[in-house]
């Protein structure tokens, strides 16, 4: 949910809200009371770049980035063992069925 900057016209009185999207805006002030109340159009949220184009989020950092690729390391080192292991079988039976 966003948060609205509000500003009464009537007592100059501003404050931020935390509303839903859908819900329709305040009308009173809830410092004079007054039906004076508006929205303001906000800048609304920045996004920062980094580097050409893009997000500054989706860059990991290198402890992540190394602790990824020795996991991949592991994964495929130990997918080769299991094929090795297979075909040594597959070669034994059918050497055992002829």
């Amino acid at each position: 949910m966003p948060t609205y900057d509000y500003v009464c016209d009537a007592c100059e009185h501003q404050f931020e809200l935390f509303q839903s999207i859908t819900a329709e805006p305040e009308r009173k002030c809830p410092a004079c009371g007054k039906r004076k109340l508006r929205r303001l159009i906000g800048p609304g949220a920045a996004i920062v770049f980094k580097g050409s184009g893009f997000y500054q989020t989706d860059y990991r950092s290198e402890s992540y980035k190394k602790s990824a690729a020795a996991d991949k390391a592991n994964a495929s080192g130990n997918g080769h063992a299991a094929e090795k292991s297979s075909s040594k079988s597959d070669s034994v039976s059918k050497s055992s069925s002829d």
